[in-house]
């Protein structure tokens, strides 16, 4: 875990093993970076120890890997590195990102289109069948992507899932035949998921049928991007500074 402070003023000082006493949910190399961070920290420090008391909710996470992503490297038992090692994705394509090494030498130039995993882990196809009802979960989603619960894409794919989410949330329902054809979806402050930009394919997917146009706007987009990065009939990604 990094410290909530870093790249806020100072250099930190070394690990952050010093934890939140209330929430346990952040940590700090040192007193002096949490009491500088305490302006910012404590306006969720409450939501987050509330969400602290649920964390066994983690283990009803349908994954095999659960324990091993959340629980263990928060222990230190294990190390995002480690993980990301063991499936052959350590400082691989969009995987370049989930972890501290891979991201201080990851650049938008270096981006990797592919899952680089076998096809029998990812979505990397149209999926076998059309959805016959919303989705409600992970479990909902990896079944009917016929992915087996052992596959990670889950840690990229909380991007596009979240926008379903956010459509199930307002009450749109994505198989109302009423639905318009054309979905203009505008992303704001990407950061990371400027080097992650293909898991929104599958917006293709979870909206079958609809037109999908995708702006990311934000400061954290490189001046000569270029400004389509992916555009067909039915998909298109657009960078806006």
């Amino acid at each position: 875990m990094e410290c909530a402070a870093k790249g806020r003023g100072t250099a930190c000082a070394g690990p952050a093993m010093r934890r939140c006493a209330r929430c346990e949910a952040v940590s700090y190399c040192s007193i002096a970076h949490q009491i500088a961070h305490w302006s910012h920290h404590k306006q969720e420090c409450e939501r987050l120890e509330k969400q602290m008391k649920n964390v066994d909710v983690l283990n009803e996470f349908p994954f095999t890997f659960s324990q091993e992503a959340t629980y263990q490297i928060c222990e230190k038992h294990e190390t995002r590195c480690s993980f990301l090692a063991k499936r052959h994705l350590h400082r691989v394509g969009m995987w370049m990102h989930e972890c501290h090494c891979g991201a201080s030498c990851a650049t938008f130039d270096q981006l990797n289109k592919g899952w680089d995993l076998s096809s029998y882990f990812c979505p990397c196809s149209g999926p076998e069948s059309p959805i016959a009802e919303e989705l409600h979960s992970w479990e909902d989603y990896y079944k009917w992507r016929c992915i087996p619960l052992d596959s990670p894409v889950a840690l990229l794919l909380h991007w596009p899932l979240t926008v379903y989410h956010a459509f199930q949330l307002v009450g749109i329902k994505i198989l109302n035949p009423g639905m318009s054809d054309k979905l203009c979806i505008h992303y704001l402050g990407p950061e990371k998921e400027l080097l992650q930009l293909a898991v929104f394919g599958e917006l293709q997917a979870l909206f079958p049928g609809v037109c999908i146009h995708v702006e990311l706007v934000g400061p954290a987009i490189p001046p000569h991007s270029e400004q389509g990065w992916r555009e067909d009939k039915y998909f298109s990604v657009c960078l806006l500074q």
